[in-house]
């Protein structure tokens, strides 16, 4: 066997799977396959006040005899694969607004539910790094306006020019054994409070 299919197997077999649908021979059908593939999945009806601590769910969308939960992928952590019974208008909606990272349509079958898993725990880590990603690139521009704006005080303030300004902050950071961004979070912070208290203007004198 493939070493990257090895650990992906494994890595099935070690996840926590949350199967939330109505009892029946669908859900059996369901079940019954995940303890193939190695998944013992925890099986839920009715719908849970909130969602299972599991790493994947499959949930039933609402179909009219019942409600489903209104999760979304961008709210949870768990991978979310949505359970239809029917593919009309107010479905693919609700399936829309799940954000859920796959699907399976009834008539249920064994063949595709590994299928639809994998591409799930896929798409599910993938929005994962880019999330990483966008809140990396987010603190990033944050830690720069914040040492733009400190720099701009000490210059302000201490009549220095921008390098040396700059250079001071780094040098207060080395002392202090944090990073620049927080030296100059430190600054901006005094400076704010400074200027509520109405001493900033004697700050600066």
């Amino acid at each position: 066997m493939d070493h990257a299919i090895r650990r992906l197997f494994e890595d099935l077999r070690s996840i926590r799977v949350a199967l939330i649908y109505p009892p029946g021979e669908d859900r059996e059908l369901l079940a019954a396959q995940l303890r193939r593939i190695g998944c013992a999945a925890q099986l839920y009806w009715p719908f849970p006040a909130s969602v299972p601590k599991a790493d994947l769910v499959f949930f039933a969308l609402a179909q009219g005899q019942y409600e489903s939960a209104l999760w979304s992928a961008s709210e949870v952590s768990a991978t979310l694969i949505a359970l239809s019974e029917y593919e009309t208008p107010t479905s693919l909606k609700q399936l829309l607004k799940s954000q859920a990272h796959g699907v399976l349509i009834k008539p249920f079958r064994s063949a595709g539910i590994l299928s639809t898993l994998v591409l799930a725990r896929s798409a599910k880590q993938y929005q994962d790094r880019q999330q990483h990603k966008i809140e990396k690139l987010e603190e990033t521009i944050k830690s720069r306006r914040l040492i733009e704006r400190a720099t701009r005080l000490l210059m302000e303030r201490e009549q220095l020019d921008e390098p040396a300004a700059y250079a001071h902050l780094r040098s207060q950071a080395t002392r202090l054994r944090v990073s620049v961004a927080e030296v100059a979070a430190m600054l901006v912070e005094a400076s704010d409070t400074l200027a509520k208290l109405g001493l900033a203007e004697n700050n600066r004198r």
